[in-house]
């Protein structure tokens, strides 16, 4: 469990990853030598993850997000990591999820266009052995993003 500290510690980092540990000091109230021991327990405890960019997908061109619901033939461990091991090899599969309900994972997909997303539903997820049935749905506009839930 995390204190109110290592918390604020957590928010300050994720709205800046590249805070220095003065400014994280000031930021949290704590001096910056128990802030440096913090943040390194919390990424050795696995609480921090990493450090990432935030990337503008659609300034890299990839303006076309779908998101695809998988359901597969079978629901055997073999099958969930057959599909898997495909899914992690396709630029295009930005997020994966394994799902409880009527369909098995969801998927969220970036292309550059509509053209783009079908050659890759045709061409390549079609095909992944035992794929049963894909249901595409796409958005209109984000209303709330997130990489995670600190509070």
């Amino acid at each position: 469990m995390i204190d109110q500290f290592d918390r604020k510690i957590v928010q300050a980092l994720r709205r800046d990853g590249r805070m220095s540990i003065l400014d994280l000091s000031e930021a949290v109230g704590l001096s910056p030598t128990p802030v440096s021991r913090r943040v390194r327990r919390l990424e050795e405890s696995g609480v921090i993850t990493g450090y990432a960019a935030l990337i503008n997908e659609t300034a890299l061109g990839f303006g076309v997000s779908v998101f695809v619901s998988v359901k597969l033939d079978r629901q055997v461990d073999d099958a969930l990591e057959s599909f898997e091991s495909a899914v992690a090899t396709f630029p295009e599969v930005v997020d994966c999820w394994l799902m409880t309900g009527n369909r098995d994972y969801l998927l969220r997909i970036a292309t550059e266009g509509l053209r783009e997303f079908e050659q890759f539903l045709v061409g390549r997820l079609t095909r992944v052995r035992g794929v049963a049935s894909i249901e595409s749905s796409i958005p209109l506009r984000r209303v709330k993003s997130g990489l995670s839930r600190t509070a």
